[in-house]
């Protein structure tokens, strides 16, 4: 009898997955719907996913760069603070987006059947488009102080899928909680604001000690950041591999406990809402 139910527990599963692939559609039209409401009933559209973190770069180039005077890697310290700007506000807004998806898409979910992780994935895809869009600032940065990438920016895909796999990850466990405890659509915005001023956004993280490395590396973005640098800055910034590999296993370990306590929970998700 145990045997026949393990069987049919992983079938169950099995079929979880290939939905995933038959309801693309679905995924599809909630993430370009989510896109148009995001831009279309804007007043300067687009341009809001250009001046957040454009705003944001000049005040920290000014606070660190010019009244505090920390060290820049020999890059202009703009260039330094957008190349982890892009990464921390991809994070950020797929948090945020993700942590209040099945709540807000509450009677889509309390009326048909589709594997959930639908909803908060097309979520994250919704703030990878904020991603490309700011983008744009990092080229024109580069073409305004001719700073040419060595060939390391071809890595930059490997650092962006470890970015997302981070937002998925904290994406999936927020959203999750979120249905059950309330609160926690309270605790999201602090755990955004507390995590850019904890993540070396504003700085290098090469201004920390090296007996707090692996310490620091325990905050899964600041590999994510060291990663991103890394690759955009070239030769002119160097990454603490210890602590970088110590920040990607804690990514990995979140991308897995995110799923696996999202799967846990979805059935109850139509119940709760």
């Amino acid at each position: 009898m145990t045997k026949k139910l393990i069987i049919q527990a992983n079938r169950a599963e099995k079929e979880y997955w290939r939905d995933l692939w038959r309801y693309r559609e679905l995924f599809y039209f909630l993430a370009w719907r989510d896109i148009l409401v995001r831009y279309k009933q804007t007043v300067i559209g687009i341009a809001w996913a250009l001046l957040r973190p454009l705003l944001t770069m000049i005040v920290f180039s000014i606070v660190f760069g010019t009244l505090a005077n920390l060290p820049s890697e020999g890059v202009p310290y703009p260039i330094l603070v957008f190349s982890a700007m892009l990464p921390w506000q991809f994070f950020a807004n797929a948090l945020s987006e993700c942590s209040n998806s099945v709540i807000n898409n509450s009677q889509l979910i309390s009326k048909v059947y589709f594997p959930r992780l639908i909803v908060p994935t097309s979520s994250v895809i919704v703030s990878f488009v904020d991603f490309l869009i700011s983008g744009i600032i990092l080229i024109g940065l580069m073409a305004w102080y001719n700073f040419v990438p060595s060939w390391r920016i071809l890595t930059l895909p490997i650092f962006i899928l470890i970015a997302f796999a981070a937002a998925m990850g904290g994406g999936l466990w927020f959203s999750a909680l979120n249905v059950q405890y309330r609160d926690f659509r309270y605790v999201v915005p602090f755990v955004v604001q507390f995590g850019l001023y904890i993540s070396p956004v504003g700085f290098s993280s090469n201004i920390v000690p090296e007996k707090w490395r692996l310490l620091y590396s325990l905050n899964p973005m600041v590999g994510v950041i060291d990663g991103f640098r890394w690759a955009i800055l070239g030769g002119k910034t160097q990454i603490n591999w210890g602590g970088f590999t110590l920040s990607m296993v804690l990514v990995i370990l979140l991308l897995i406990t995110g799923v696996a306590y999202f799967r846990k929970t979805e059935r109850k998700f139509a119940d709760i809402i």
